[in-house]
C-alpha cells in the first residue's frame, strides 16, 4: 500500500531500535519524512533500510555532542527543506544502585545525554525551522521520574528534569510549537531488558492491563502528539504505564 507523503519532516533521536525505531515507524507509516539518530553507525543503516531509504535518513553520532546536534539538524533541512517534529528519545542509565554511592561523574553523563541533549535538539530544531515555521516536540520521559525509583534514581532524576523542561520549553515556544512528554513504564526493549528479561511473568503480574508496553504503543501515542489531531494540548506528560500506578499505596 502507497502511504500519501504528509509533508512534515521529523527527527527522531536514539532511533536505530527500541522506542525511537518504534516511533519512527509510525511516522513513517503515515507519511512523513524522518531523520533518525543514533550512535552505532552500522545499526543506524539496517534502521534506515528496514524503514525505508527513500524516506528515511540515518545520522550517527552521540547525543550529547553539540556538533551531532547541528549536524543531524543541518542534514533534515538540507535533505527534506524543513524539520517540523522533533522527538527526544536518546537517553541512558548506566548505573544501578542507590544515589548515595553515586559516582558523580556518571551522574552527569546521565544529565548530559538524558536531558541536556534534549534541550540541545530543541534549540537547533527552534533556530532552523520550527521558531518561524511552527511545529511540535514531544520528549520521551519515564515513570521512573513521576517518583522515588530505588536503584535507578539517577536515571528518574533525570526524567523528571525532563517533565520540567517539557513545561519550560512549552511555555516559551507558544504559540507555534506545542510541546509535551510521554512518560512510559516498562517497555519492552534492549534497554529495558534488565527489568523483565528471564522473569516477564513477574515484573507483568504488576500491570493491571497484563502485559508490559511494546514500541508500537509509544510510537502510535508519539505520532497523535506530533498530529494536528493534538492541535490544542501542550505542556503535558502522557503517563503509559499499563495501569501500574493505579498500584500506589496498596
Amino acid at each position: 500500500m502507497t502511504v500519501q507523503d504528509s509533508g512534515k519532516v521529523a527527527l527522531v533521536t536514539g532511533a536505530s531500535r527500541g522506542i525511537g525505531y518504534g516511533i519512527a515507524e509510525a511516522l513513517v507509516a503515515r507519511g512523513d519524512r524522518v531523520v533518525i539518530t543514533g550512535r552505532n553507525e552500522d545499526a543506524l543503516k539496517d534502521a534506515v533500510e528496514s524503514l525505508g531509504a527513500d524516506r528515511v535518513i540515518g545520522v550517527a553520532g552521540k547525543a550529547h555532542d553539540e556538533a551531532h546536534q547541528r549536524a543531524a539538524v543541518e542534514r533534515a533541512m538540507e535533505t527534506f527543506g524543513r524539520v517540523d517534529h522533533l522527538v527526544n528519545n536518546a537517553g541512558t542509565n548506566p548505573v544501578f544502585g542507590p544515589i548515595a554511592d553515586l559516582d558523580l561523574a556518571v551522574a552527569r553523563k546521565v544529565f548530559e545525554t538524558n536531558v541536556i541533549s534534549a534541550l540541545g535538539f530543541a534549540q537547533q530544531t527552534w533556530k532552523a525551522w520550527q521558531k518561524e515555521n511552527g511545529g511540535a516536540i514531544v520528549n520521551i520521559a519515564s515513570v521512573a521520574g513521576l517518583g522515588a525509583s530505588p536503584f535507578v534514581g539517577a536515571y528518574g532524576i533525570s526524567k523528571a528534569a525532563m517533565v520540567n523542561l517539557t513545561l519550560q520549553l512549552a511555555h516559551e515556544m507558544a504559540p507555534g510549537v506545542r510541546v509535551n512528554a510521554i512518560a512510559p513504564a516498562v517497555v519492552k526493549t534492549k534497554f529495558a531488558a534488565a527489568l523483565y528479561e528471564g522473569r516477564e511473568a513477574e515484573a507483568v503480574a504488576s500491570y493491571p492491563l497484563g502485559r508490559l508496553g511494546v514500541p508500537a504503543d509509544i510510537g502510535g501515542a508519539a505520532a497523535f502528539l506530533l498530529s494536528d489531531a493534538a492541535g490544542w494540548i501542550t505542556g503535558q506528560t502522557l503517563v503509559m504505564d499499563g495501569g501500574i500506578l493505579l498500584n500506589a499505596g496498596f
